[in-house]
C-alpha cells in the first residue's frame, strides 16, 4: 500500500570484477543471490525491468543480469515482477522522471537514514524495494481477479 513505512533491514552490494568472464560474472551474481535468499527468506523478488538505453553493450549486461535475478528468484520458489524504471520513480517521488538524486533523497527519507545508502546504485535497489512493497500487491490482486475471471469464462 502506498505510503506504508517500510523498514529497512539490510541491503548488499553485489560486485564483481568487470574483467573477469562473463559466465564467472553472472555466476557469481547467481550465487550470491542464491544465499542472499536463503538468509533472509523473502517472500517476493522485484526486479527492474530492462529499457532501452543508447549503450547496447549496457543493455545486453543488464538484461543478463536481470535473467540471473529472475532465475534466482523463480527457483526459490516465488513470486518475481518486473518494474520499469519510470514505474520504480513514480512510487517513489511522484514523479517517473525524477532524477537520481531526488530518488535517493526520498529513499534516505523514507527509509528514516541517517545517510544516503552508498553505493548510488544501492539507493536504486532500495527504491525497487519500496516500489515493489506499495505496488506489488495491487499487481498480485488484479492478476488473481483476471485470473478469476478466466477460469470463470
Amino acid at each position: 500500500m502506498p505510503g506504508r513505512p517500510c523498514t529497512l533491514i539490510a541491503y548488499y552490494v553485489i560486485y564483481s570484477e568487470p574483467d573477469d568472464e562473463l559466465d564467472y560474472r553472472l555466476l557469481h551474481l547467481d550465487r550470491s543471490l542464491t544465499e542472499l535468499i536463503e538468509e533472509h527468506k523473502p517472500d517476493s523478488v522485484a526486479v527492474e525491468r530492462v529499457f532501452s538505453q543508447h549503450n547496447t553493450q549496457t543493455v545486453i549486461g543488464t538484461a543478463q543480469a536481470s535473467g540471473v535475478a529472475v532465475l534466482a528468484g523463480a527457483r526459490a520458489g516465488l513470486g518475481v515482477t518486473t518494474y520499469t524504471p519510470s514505474e520504480v520513480k513514480a512510487a517513489v517521488t511522484g514523479s517517473g522522471t525524477a532524477g537520481k538524486a531526488q530518488v535517493t533523497a526520498m529513499v534516505t527519507r523514507l527509509l528514516k537514514l541517517d545517510a544516503p545508502p552508498k553505493p548510488a546504485d544501492a539507493a536504486d535497489a532500495l527504491a525497487l524495494a519500496i516500489c515493489h512493497v506499495w505496488r506489488g500487491g495491487t499487481r498480485a490482486r488484479i492478476a488473481a481477479a483476471a485470473a478469476s475471471r478466466r477460469t470463470r469464462s
